[in-house]
């Protein structure tokens, strides 16, 4: 198997994550993370170069490719230097908020010919992607609807909220990219409703916590999506798809599946509690996904379009909330 060199951009939470799936895997050496808030000795003491400046990794000519996994603002630069320095890159979504500056993005990459992976885990969720091949088996017939229920645990501080695009194109994007997914179709009409109801913080923040999305999609079917910034009871994710022949569903998954049932009732456990927990076989197969598409000079199977279609959607989404109607969705 072909050693892949990578490198890393931002160690919070969620490039950390990546980070130590990396230091699992076969055939991968994670050479160096870069991120100005890091501890050095953390990495280091784990054979990963520590470093403040996120250039030091893109000028580094053993780096082949690079996870984008910094802040949102930072996402469409970073790809574009990594792109024109040679290296392929993963990138956390969205790339940008802007579809105009994703747009030209897309256009580095396209010229310099990297492959650009965006990180839409939820494709690669094994119970998910069960009901997708449901869907291309035939097994349910013509799909005609598709519902996604996603609520977060808990909701997320007011300064992040601020700065994360709102509701739509933060928590909601994976939503559209899950309806588009599982439909095998692309939305061409949404309307949304948004209200505040977990923490007026949020609403001051100029942003909503709960929203429900309908789409209308180009093959003819609906779809619906809930969304909720606190669902005290874990990490509530689970979607539905009905067609004519029949339907298919996917539940929570919780830390034990016993069900306790007695004369006051019946008891299970709780959903995990959040992402980190349940997506995390997702996350590991969608980097085996991108690690193969270098290997095999293909095309990762969630790509830059991908990502911009989802912003496209996300901001039909906040358009309708805003003017009270239903919103075509630009075309990509």
């Amino acid at each position: 198997m072909k050693k892949i060199t990578i490198g890393v951009i931002g160690a919070g939470r969620i490039g950390k994550l990546h980070a130590d799936n990396l230091l699992a895997m076969p055939g991968v050496r994670l050479k160096s993370i870069a991120d100005p808030y890091l501890e050095p000795e953390e990495w280091s003491s784990r054979g990963v170069i520590p470093t403040l400046e996120p250039a030091e990794i893109f000028s580094d000519s053993e780096v082949e490719a690079v996870m984008i996994c910094s802040p949102t603002p930072t996402h469409a630069e970073f790809t574009e230097i990594a792109a024109m320095a040679g290296k392929h890159v993963f990138c956390e979504k969205p790339i940008a908020l802007d579809p105009d500056r994703v747009r030209e993005t897309l256009d580095v990459v396209e010229k310099t010919g990297v492959k650009l992976q965006v990180g839409f885990n939820r494709r690669f969720d094994p119970t998910f992607a069960r009901v997708r091949k449901a869907v291309i088996d035939g097994e349910i017939g013509d799909v005609h609807l598709v519902k996604v229920i996603a609520r977060d645990p808990s909701p997320p501080p007011p300064e992040y909220v601020a700065e994360s695009g709102g509701m739509f194109l933060d928590m909601t994007i994976h939503d559209f990219d899950m309806v588009r997914f599982l439909s095998g179709s692309e939305v061409e009409e949404v309307q949304a409703f948004g209200a505040v109801l977990v923490d007026p913080a949020i609403g001051e923040a100029g942003d909503v916590d709960t929203a429900v999305v309908t789409l209308k999609l180009t093959s003819g079917a609906l779809a619906v999506i809930e969304n909720s910034r606190k669902a005290v009871f874990g990490y509530d994710q689970r979607l539905e798809v009905f067609g004519s022949e029949g339907g298919v569903e996917a539940y929570n998954e919780s830390p034990c599946q016993v069900r306790l049932r007695t004369a006051d009732g019946i008891r299970a456990e709780n959903p995990l509690y959040f992402f980190l927990e349940r997506y995390q076989r997702s996350f590991v197969i969608e980097l085996e996904a991108f690690l193969a598409s270098i290997r095999e000079d293909r095309e990762p199977p969630v790509g830059g379009r991908d990502g911009l279609i989802s912003v496209l959607i996300g901001l039909a989404a906040a358009q309708s909330m805003s003017e009270n109607r239903p919103v075509k969705v630009e075309a990509p």
